[in-house]
């Protein structure tokens, strides 16, 4: 009865989010927001979007992030045996209640950071990875910076309050629109349930907006006195996907109904036009010595932009190609541009990329050439 009792109340919130009213501008009451295209990172709102304040728990979108490139790299395994130590054990605020010795394998321990917000399971996994917490939080630092993030700086792995730790909503979308390249990630945070400990332990997604909000698989929830409310999501709908960060929300909950409000209105304002979709054929180059006489140039992805509904008009894609180009050729090679305009002016522009790798012709083949050449003249 109690869980029914709370659905109604979720379904409830979500009625309660206000409409956006097309051509309007949306308020929000978070103290810094921002609401980008993730595509292109493109910003469509934005509110104090740069002023440096404590994210609470959405730090562990970092960490999460230093974790899967850590996995993607080799250097770790998901089915690593991470040992809890007291360190991890120790430490307060949301947690699994680790014990020292305690093991779990890294993809449970990332389970629980994604889903559970656990921060004794963020101790173990910097850890694991890094050899200390200490080194792991520099290596939040360090990609901090490779991002370019100006107003960044993580004392901790979990996201309790620090001296010196904060970041910015425009700085949690950058980290967000970055993250969404490994799938690995949004696999981990769209988790909305799972079972520690044989069952004994229920872990419960702290992203509410996994089950209010259509097409969310991301990312990571933040509460703190200090911090109040805060939440860093993704959600895609038709193939347009938005990024939301609120920041400083004093309501209960307030930091789901405040980007619930801002998808509302990026939804009813802005909409995705593809000029062109993902490994697509975009024009033929010519290929000199090579096995293959030319190569399909293709987009290695989709192409387009985000325009305001009723106001995609004038827009049109002017192909550049490499005039030929020597054997041998690797698939993903560069070979031209594809550019996007609006009228006169430069919207977009994406690499065209070879469809297949061609090798280097030999002799044989060569001379076959020259011979079929003289024959045909």
């Amino acid at each position: 009865m109690r869980k029914i009792a709370l659905l109604l109340a979720f379904s409830l919130l979500v009625t309660l989010v206000p409409a956006p009213v097309f051509g309007a501008e949306v308020e929000t009451e978070a103290v810094s927001g921002i609401l980008m295209d993730a595509a292109s990172g493109q910003i469509l709102f934005e509110k104090e979007a740069h002023k440096r304040l404590p994210p609470a728990s959405v730090t562990k979108l970092m960490t999460l992030l230093v974790a899967v490139e850590a996995v993607e790299s080799g250097k770790v395994k998901l089915t690593d045996k991470v040992i809890a130590s007291e360190n991890a054990w120790k430490l307060g605020g949301s947690q699994i209640y680790l014990e020292p010795g305690e093991t779990f394998s890294l993809e449970q321990m990332l389970i629980a950071i994604s889903a559970g917000s656990a921060n004794d399971a963020c101790v173990a996994v910097a850890e694991h990875i890094s050899g200390t917490h200490e080194a792991f939080v520099e290596e939040m630092n360090n990609k901090a910076q490779e991002l370019g993030l100006k107003d960044t700086h993580f004392v901790n792995a979990y996201g309790l309050p620090a001296e010196g730790h904060y970041t910015s909503a425009y700085d949690l979308a950058v980290i967000g629109r970055y993250a969404l390249r490994y799938p690995l990630l949004t696999k981990l945070t769209s988790i909305k349930e799972y079972d520690l400990r044989d069952g004994k332990f229920k872990l419960w997604n702290t992203n509410k907006l996994l089950w209010w909000y259509k097409g969310t698989d991301g990312f990571k929830t933040g509460w703190t006195s200090e911090a109040n409310y805060c939440l860093a999501s993704t959600v895609e709908r038709d193939g347009f996907r938005m990024i939301a960060v609120v920041m400083g929300v004093p309501k209960p909950k307030g930091h789901f109904s405040e980007s619930m409000k801002l998808y509302n209105w990026g939804f009813a304002k802005y909409q995705f036009k593809q000029m062109a979709a993902a490994n697509t054929r975009q024009g033929v180059v010519k290929v000199k010595k090579g096995t293959a006489l030319e190569v399909d140039a293709v987009t290695p992805e989709r192409f387009g932009v985000v325009v305001e509904k009723g106001k995609d008009k004038d827009y049109w894609v002017e192909t550049k190609l490499a005039a030929g180009v020597i054997a041998p050729v690797q698939k993903g090679q560069k070979l031209g541009e594809l550019v996007l305009h609006k009228g006169k002016t430069e919207v977009a522009r994406t690499d065209l990329v070879a469809g297949m790798t061609v090798e280097k012709a030999n002799l044989l083949l060569e001379m076959k050439r020259v011979f079929q050449g003289v024959f045909s003249y």
